[in-house]
Formats: structure tokens, C-alpha cells, sequence
């Protein structure tokens, strides 16, 4: 029996309440690593005392993410498809190279992968959408002083459409002032980043793909509901507006706490009060359901707001795709770098402040005084050489504070290590550690220190490569063969190439192309440097074990590691030159011709030779003719006929 849409809203409503990010424990400590990321205070201060806050959080992830961001982002391919078999290797390379330009050019990738990053290393999972994007973007335009053939050539494209126009005539001719609406080429890829709080998933799933429910509920106004696509016609039987309690939780607000923004984003103010920019929450739930009561649950995309079911359409994959920075096994959520590094924050943090508080007693002590022997204003009044009067000499008498100990300073450095221990981030690593310029430090020793507290954060590195980035890739792979059915033109390292995904095979296999793995950039161009050296000294001995190829491949290494983009920009493909002749071959095709022309011209002189033959033959036989006629001339007028 087919479900109803009441039963579906039911269904739907009772997994978003209890899935996971809906509230709950995994709200509470984002919303806690926001505030520890921002900074804020813990809400234990004693008034009067320090109120120091430690930074530990944000400086252990902006120190981690450079690192990410040029591993994945400083070349010009994100990822590599290889091909299945040598019939698809020049398919294969076009699918790389227009996946990445669209991932890259098409979308803000750098930007992209930035937020998905920081998401991740902040709040357990970071988490994209991809999807195929069929809506019609529409951008006004205006034109001023428009000739008659540029206001026709303007207009006569069917993607424009004229909001107004107004001509005018002048000496010179008629001109056009014109704004128009040009509509953007629908059907595309779009990515986006989903904020962690905008995302719910069902409680025992560990992965989205095999999730029972996924969902991802976003405020939008009615306007650009209406933009994309659904129809809005009764707005008061909607409900959920920008009063709904979830635009208040206190996981979204921490995301604006710092500067106090939270009030201006959540539909507050004078803009609310216009209708067609009233915010509503709109779900997008991914479902495995059975609607039409067959007995197998199908997954499908029901999008509803309030209680309205706006679309139910059946569909093959999720949309999104997450990384984590410490993978749990057999968990959808894992942990974060700052769930790793808020209890040492919060413990330097205190520690901090008990220093600081002792540094002010030690400035500005406490005193005991004799009741009624000392005059307190002069007493409370703190400036240097200030006198305060007194009627006793023993009246006023200081407090003992006790000195600071060293050992409050050494836990603040064993706090340090412990946080570089955990999050890979030390000061080798992050350049900050003077003594490694010492003479008894020994530039293995430095090495072999960044090395390790690197192998951390390349750990990360590889978990986002195979666990988000290959998945993501492969999702824009197939949106573009499923969906884009025309050749395209792009322009790519300075040379404009026609793609046409329809020709492409339906799998390749996908290498996400990421520098980790193989040592610090500097390593690598060093090695990279010791084996064009190598392989120049092997060809110029006689060893065949290199070709043309082979160094192309290891000079643009090279050139990639020191971070120009276009290796096309210094050295050229040798797959791209025409085949050269050696010298000896040159040679030898140089006899070969002269030898033909030999041939021809000889073939020439005994065809002339030839004619001249048959022209000495006709004559012949031309004149033996006409004596022939002579003689029968003769013969017929009875003259004796002269045989000479």
C-alpha cells in the first residue's frame, strides 16, 4: 500500500529527531570546540582575577592546514584517473584534466577544500556536496550608447531577454541604453560545503552511502525557493519559520559568537519583515523507504518544509562525501584535532592565570593594618613614590606572597610537548625552535625531528586523500558522464581542447594526487635532482635504461615541487615533437633521393629519346605517303612517272 504524505512526514520527522547532530552530546562538544577555537571564556572567571584565555586550538589548526592546503592544492592536478587498458590512456588523461578544471575552475576548489578542512580538523567530520545542478542562473547586465548593429547583435541570443530598454536619437545615428537578464548555461556540477550542523545522519551508520537516513536542513527565504523551482503558494500553511528553536541552538549560534554576528544571519531586523524574505528551514532528506509497498526500501530524495512535501523523486547515490582526521573504525563520526587539544587548553589556561594572579600579588600585595592607624585612601591610591599616612609606625604591615616556583613553568613545557605529541604540530615543524640553530644540533637530528612530528599530520593527509578527496572526484567523474551529453571547449596549460565525456569508459582507476608519503617538498626536489643527474650520466654512457620520457617525467616532478604550475611553460612533451631523424638517417634519405631523381631523369632522356623515335618513323612514313600520291597522280594524267 502506497504511503501517504502524512506518513512520510512522519517518518521523516522521527529519524530527524533521532539522528545523529540533531542535539545530543556530538552538538555539545562542537559547539565547545568553537568556543575553544574562538578563544572565548569558559565561564568560570572570578571577577578581579585573570581571565586569561589560552589559544591552543586555533594555533595547533592553522598550523596543521598550510601543510594540507599544499599538499592538496598547490599543483594543478587534484587527481589522476589511470586508464583500465591502452585503448583508453588518451580518454583517461581527458577525464583528468576536465574533472580537475571543474573541481578547481568550474567551483571555488581551493576554497572548497579550505572549509572542508577546517570543518574536519575542527568538528569531527568535514562534509561536501556534489551534485548535478540543473537550475537557471539568471545575471542583469547593463549596456549604455549601444550602435544599431551592437544593440541587434546583443539581443538576438536567445538567452537574453530585455528588462529595459530606451532608445534615443542623436546626430551620429540611433543609440541604446539597455539592461538585460542573460541566462547562465543550466547543467553543471555544483559543490558546495555543508556546515556540520546543517548535516544529520542515522545513529549506526558508518558511512553515508550505506546510511538508512541522511539529511542536510538549511534555512532558505521564500524567494529562493522559488528560484529553485518548487512552487509556493500558500505560505502561512508552511510553518518552520525562522522561529523554529533550531536557528537559536547553541551549536549554530557558536559559530557566531566571536563578533556577535549570529542575530544579523538568523533572519533578524527590518528584512524579515518582507515576505518573500522570510526564512524557512527546508530538509532534504535521503531516505530508504518503501513507498509503493512492494516490500524493498528504496532510496529516495524527499525535500519538505514544514509540513509540506515539495518534491519525492527516486535517486541512485547521496550526495555528500566527509572526511575525519582520526578515523574510528566502524563510526560514521571520528575526532577531532580539537577534541584532542580543549583539555590542555583549558588546563594551561588556568595554570596561566594562577601565574598571572601571583605576578599581580607580587607587584600589588596585600596588607594588614592597625584599625583606625593608617589612612586607607592614601593606602589604596597605587602610584609609584605615592606616601600614605600613617599614625604608628608598625600601622601597616605586608602580606608574605609566595614566590613563583619553577616548577609551574616546567608544566607549562610539558603541556606543550603533550599537545605536539598529539596533534604532530611542534616548533620544528612550525620553525619557532631556536636552539635548532645551535651547534650541538646536527641538521639529521632537525630532520629527523620534523619528519616524525610531520607523520602525523601526513596521516591526516592520506585519510582525507582515500577517504574524502578519491570519493569526491569520482562523484564529479560520473555526475559529468551521466549528465553532460555535448562536447565542451576549455582552455588548459595555453591550449584549447574539446572534451567530450560520452566517450569515455564507464570506470577508470582514480589516484587522488597528493605529494605525502615521500618526504617534505625540499626532500623531494632533492631527490628529484639527484636522479636527472643520474639519468643524464647513464645516457651519456651508453646505458639505455632512461629515454626522452623518462626525464620529461622527472624534469616536470621537479618543476611541480618548486610550485609553477605549467610545466608546459618549460619543457615540451617529447610525445608532442614530430619524430627527428638521426644524422646517418638524414644521410642515407638524402642518397635515397638523389639516387630517385637519377632514376627519374634517367627515365626522362629515354622517354624523349623514345619520342623522338616514333617522330623520326611518322616522317618516314609521312613522306612515303606524298611520294605514293605523286606517283598514282602521275600515273592517272599518262606521264611517265620518275622512280628516282
Amino acid at each position: 500500500m502506497k504511503l501517504t504524505d502524512a506518513e512520510i512526514l512522519s517518518r521523516i520527522q522521527g529519524e530527524i529527531t533521532d539522528s545523529l547532530g540533531y542535539g545530543g552530546e556530538i552538538s555539545k562538544q562542537r559547539e565547545d570546540a568553537m568556543l575553544y577555537y574562538y578563544g572565548l571564556p569558559f565561564g568560570n572567571e572570578v571577577e578581579g582575577r585573570s581571565q586569561y584565555v589560552d589559544s591552543s586550538v586555533m594555533d595547533t589548526i592553522e598550523w596543521i592546514k598550510p601543510s594540507l592546503m599544499k599538499i592538496f592544492a598547490s599543483g594543478d592536478e587534484v587527481v589522476v584517473f589511470n586508464p583500465q587498458g591502452p585503448e583508453d590512456v588518451e580518454s583517461a588523461k581527458q577525464a583528468t584534466d576536465y574533472v580537475n578544471y571543474v573541481f578547481m575552475r568550474d567551483n571555488p576548489g581551493w576554497e572548497i577544500l579550505y572549509s572542508w578542512f577546517t570543518d574536519a580538523l575542527l568538528q569531527k567530520n568535514g562534509i561536501v556536496k556534489c551534485w548535478w545542478d540543473e537550475s537557471e542562473e539568471w545575471n542583469r547586465e547593463e549596456y549604455s550608447n549601444l550602435d544599431e548593429i551592437e544593440f541587434n547583435m546583443l539581443i538576438m541570443n536567445d538567452d537574453v531577454e530585455i528588462i529595459e530598454h530606451t532608445p534615443r536619437m542623436e546626430e551620429e545615428g540611433e543609440f541604446h541604453d539597455v539592461v538585460i537578464k542573460r541566462r547562465r548555461d543550466s547543467g553543471r556540477v555544483k559543490i558546495e560545503n555543508v556546515p556540520p550542523d546543517e548535516f544529520l545522519i542515522s545513529r549506526e551508520s558508518k558511512t553515508i552511502q550505506e546510511a538508512r537516513f541522511v539529511c542536510h536542513r538549511v534555512l532558505k527565504t521564500i524567494s529562493q525557493l522559488r528560484e529553485m523551482g518548487f512552487e509556493i503558494d500558500d505560505v502561512e500553511a508552511m510553518g518552520g519559520g525562522d522561529t523554529d528553536i533550531d536557528a537559536f541552538s547553541a551549536e549554530r549560534l557558536a559559530r557566531y559568537e566571536f563578533d556577535d554576528s549570529a542575530k544579523f544571519w538568523s533572519g533578524w531586523g527590518d528584512a524579515a519583515d518582507s515576505e518573500e524574505l522570510k526564512s524557512y528551514w527546508l530538509h532534504e532528506s535521503y531516505i530508504r523507504i518503501d513507498e509503493d509497498g512492494d516490500g524493498i526500501a528504496e532510496l529516495r530524495k524527499i525535500t519538505t518544509v514544514g509540513s509540506q512535501v515539495l518534491s519525492d523523486d527516486p535517486i541512485d547515490r547521496i550526495p555528500f562525501v566527509s572526511v575525519t582526521p582520526i578515523k574510528i573504525p566502524h563510526k560514521f563520526f571520528g575526532l577531532s584535532i580539537a577534541d584532542l587539544v580543549m583539555s590542555i587548553q583549558l588546563i594551561k589556561s588556568v595554570l596561566t592565570r594562577n601565574l598571572m594572579d601571583n605576578m599581580y600579588n607580587q607587584n600589588f600585595g596585600r596588607y594588614a593594618i592597625l584599625e583606625g592607624q593608617a589612612n586607607l585612601d592614601d593606602l589604596l591610591t597605587q602610584r609609584p613614590g605615592g606616601i600614605v599616612r600613617v599614625k604608628s609606625p608598625n600601622a601597616i604591615m605586608p602580606l608574605a606572597t609566595p614566590q613563583l616556583e619553577q616548577s609551574s613553568f616546567q608544566m607549562l613545557d610539558y603541556l606543550d610537548r603533550l599537545r605536539e605529541s598529539r596533534s604532530g604540530v611542534s616548533k620544528y615543524s612550525q620553525g619557532l625552535n631556536e636552539n635548532a640553530l645551535t651547534s650541538h644540533t646536527t641538521a639529521q637530528a632537525v630532520s629527523a625531528t620534523m619528519t616524525a612530528a610531520q607523520s602525523r599530520v601526513e596521516l591526516i593527509a592520506r585519510s582525507f586523500a582515500e577517504t574524502g578527496v578519491k570519493e569526491l572526484m569520482l562523484n564529479i567523474f560520473e555526475l559529468i558522464q551521466k549528465n553532460q551529453d555535448h562536447e565542451r571547449i576549455i582552455m588548459l596549460r595555453n591550449n584549447f581542447i574539446t572534451v567530450r565525456p560520452d566517450m569515455w569508459q564507464d570506470r577508470y582507476d582514480c589516484t587522488v594526487s597528493v605529494g605525502i608519503g615521500s618526504g617534505n617538498r625540499d626532500q623531494q626536489m632533492m631527490h628529484l635532482s639527484t636522479m636527472l643527474s643520474f639519468a643524464g650520466d647513464a645516457m651519456k654512457g651508453g646505458l639505455k635504461i632512461v629515454n626522452q620520457k623518462n626525464l620529461y617525467n622527472m624534469g616536470a616532478a621537479l618543476i611541480k615541487n618548486m610550485g609553477f604550475q605549467n610545466v608546459e611553460d618549460f619543457l615540451t612533451d617529447p610525445d608532442q615533437v614530430p619524430d627527428q631523424p638521426n644524422a646517418k638517417e638524414s644521410i642515407d634519405q638524402m642518397e635515397m633521393q638523389l639516387k630517385q631523381k637519377e632514376i627519374e631523369i634517367k627515365a626522362a632522356d629515354i622517354q624523349v629519346k623514345q619520342q623522338r623515335i616514333e617522330l623520326e618513323a611518322m616522317k618516314t612514313q609521312v613522306d612515303a605517303n606524298l611520294k605514293m600520291a605523286e606517283i598514282q597522280l602521275e600515273a592517272e594524267q599518262g606521264r611517265p612517272v620518275a622512280i628516282g
